[in-house]
């Protein structure tokens, strides 16, 4: 992301730029974004030059009091370290000399008529969106019962016609063939399809399926957050599947866990009706409810039951 893509939002951050086109070509650093702090009183010992810095009320107002030497200084003080650029909320007027300064570094000041709560709240999310971890993964992302499952295998299994049959169920497409995955925070992944790619799907024999247009608009999403993962596997090669639930496999993306179902595919096999039950078992664990681990707990209860029934039995001579 560069600063002038930061100009471009709008009315979303209200910026103009103070210092013209100087240095709007450059980078964001960094995701981090704070005040100045005690670097302006000349205290540098925790400042942290990279990060983007916004001048509020209360250091507008601080350094129009300073007497203009003392001013100059402080300001001297700031841009000696490679500050990437800077940001004056409430619309207020930069005091002399900060502006010239800046031009002499090569830096940035953007101005926002917004408060610096809000700047602040309006623009945290634009940047850690632009610097959150992303990936892109081979696979079909669909939205089912509104959990985000997540098809993978080998090229030609049928990841792409089982979405397409969840489609015409009711369900809705999220990315077909190329996933592009970007993380949230620091356990929420959300999916997108390819922005070339759109909402086409690729089906053998077929060609290219234009989804909204022979579905319409409610049977596609632009994104969603990737909750579980279908694994399709060949019957003949694939490993010995869970047949309890009781052994829950976890696949890693981006470093956040996500749990993963493999189901093993031979001819005849309803996969679109089991990719709705994987989505519903997913909203009832989300409940609290795990059928698997509530039906060992009854069948271990009553074998212990019959168990003591035994043992009275066998100690009973009458």
């Amino acid at each position: 992301m560069r600063f002038r893509d930061l100009l471009a939002t709008g009315d979303l951050l209200q910026l103009e730029a103070l210092t013209g086109d100087l240095g709007l070509d450059g980078l964001v650093p960094d995701a981090d974004i704070a005040s100045p702090g005690l670097a302006l009183a000349g205290y540098h010992g925790r400042f942290i030059p990279e990060r983007l810095h916004v001048f509020g009320e209360t250091e507008i107002t601080y350094l129009a009091q300073l007497p203009e030497v003392t001013r100059q200084t402080s300001l001297e003080g700031f841009f000696q370290f490679d500050v990437p650029a800077v940001f004056i909320t409430k619309g207020l007027d930069a005091p002399e000399p900060l502006i010239d300064l800046a031009r002499k570094r090569l830096v940035p000041v953007l101005r926002t008529g917004l408060k610096t709560a809000e700047f602040y709240r309006r623009i945290k999310p634009i940047l850690e969106d632009a610097f959150a971890p992303r990936t892109t993964l081979h696979g079909s992302l669909a939205d089912v019962y509104g959990v985000g499952l997540l098809f993978t295998g080998r090229s030609g299994i049928g990841k792409s016609e089982c979405v397409l049959d969840l489609v015409e169920r009711g369900h809705r497409l999220v990315a077909d063939d190329v996933v592009k995955v970007t993380r949230r925070g620091t356990e929420v992944l959300i999916g997108q399809g390819h922005e070339l790619a759109g909402h086409h799907m690729e089906i053998r024999g077929i060609g290219l399926v234009d989804i909204p247009a022979l579905f319409g608009v409610r049977a596609v999403r632009q994104q969603k957050r990737i909750e579980v993962i279908v694994q399709l596997e060949d019957w003949e090669t694939a490993q010995a599947a869970d047949r309890t639930g009781l052994q829950r496999e976890m696949f890693p993306i981006l470093d956040v866990p996500i749990p993963k179902v493999m189901v093993p595919l031979n001819p005849g096999k309803n996969i679109t009706v089991i990719a709705e039950v994987v989505a519903m078992m997913h909203l009832l664990r989300y409940t609290g409810v795990d059928v698997a681990a509530a039906f060992n707990e009854r069948l271990i209860k009553t074998m212990r039951e019959k168990r003591g029934v035994r043992n009275y039995l066998r100690g009973d001579f009458e």
